[in-house]
């Protein structure tokens, strides 16, 4: 659990939240965490979680795009090939997520900053009008 000033955060919530991923999503990886460094294809995961395949297929697509996932293509002997899929190692994925909220804090700074010099120039322009009417 995080607890950031007004609000907790389940460590699964910052996943989720920080790799954007839906509940389906957050379920093909945690099937792939069970299962560490074996390779899996989409419909023994369809199966598995009794999800329909293409929406598996969608989630393990974002979770490859997201570089959670390595892919291996395998040929077939009559022509053809299919992608089996694993998991990157945790260490990897941490690194991945606080890239994500570092990114997050310097956009929070960012807009901090401005906010800071936007009451700044409205406290002075304050200050102006205010000497301006005693004279």
């Amino acid at each position: 659990m995080i607890d950031f000033a007004c609000k907790e955060f389940e460590i699964e919530a910052v996943i989720k939240c920080g790799l954007n991923l839906t509940k389906a999503d957050l379920q093909v990886l945690k099937h792939f965490l069970q299962f560490g460094q074996n390779w899996l294809n989409t419909e023994h995961i369809a199966e598995d979680l009794d999800l329909n395949l293409s929406t598996v297929q969608r989630s393990v697509k974002k979770l490859y795009e997201r570089n959670i996932l390595i892919r291996s293509q395998n040929n077939m002997d009559g022509g053809g090939y299919f992608f089996v899929y694993k998991i990157r190692s945790k260490k990897e994925i941490r690194e991945l997520i606080m890239d994500i909220v570092n990114s997050w804090v310097k956009r929070v700074d960012s807009e901090l900053q401005a906010w800071a010099e936007e009451t700044k120039t409205t406290d002075e322009h304050h200050k102006t009008v205010d000497t301006s009417n005693q004279r």
